[in-house]
């Protein structure tokens, strides 16, 4: 006996209305052209089964009409059952897509508490103690602005403190 096959989650959450399986292409889009495809195209509208993509000239609407094959069995990778079946092309101008959000701010570094470098002096390799004095000032860092440095770091100490005094105990009893 066959087994039904399992229906295409794809499908099922974003095939219910026009508006989701268009949102779903915009978004699969550039994992299926690629970066630099997909700043040069602009993805316009969803006419039923065919995507309609607008192209800067005739030269890039005959390379991606060549390459229609493999876009959409790309597409029907990553989107499945929600994927175009065809593709249409329109020359126009392609609007820029808006930059990338800002990167979060990397974390500060805190420095390190003097007790803080006395456990990590625990640690007998050299690269590996840098390493962990190294993390230990980003994550401490994280917990701290520029009110509250010193606070959250003597705090965050005495718990590495505590944990480095136990680490060198075992590591002298082993």
């Amino acid at each position: 006996m066959d087994r039904p096959r399992a229906p295409d989650l794809a499908a099922r959450l974003f095939g219910s209305s026009p508006e989701r399986r268009l949102a779903l292409v915009r978004c699969a889009w550039p994992a299926a052209v690629g970066p630099e495809l997909a700043r040069r195209t602009e993805v316009v509208s969803l006419d039923g089964a065919q995507l309609r993509v607008r192209v800067p000239d005739a030269a890039w609407q005959r390379t991606l009409f060549r390459m229609r094959g493999d876009i959409l069995g790309r597409l029907r990778a990553i989107a499945g059952g929600a994927a175009p079946r065809a593709l249409g092309f329109v020359q126009g101008e392609v609007k820029e897509e808006p930059p990338a959000p800002p990167a979060p701010p990397a974390a500060r570094a805190a420095e390190p508490s003097a007790a803080l470098v006395a456990a990590a002096a625990a640690i007998e390799d050299e690269a590996l103690r840098a390493a962990f004095l190294a993390a230990a000032a980003r994550y401490l860092g994280r917990f701290s602005s520029a009110s509250d440095a010193g606070s959250a770091t003597e705090t965050g100490s005495a718990t590495a403190v505590g944990t480095g005094s136990s680490s060198a105990r075992a590591s002298t009893r082993g």
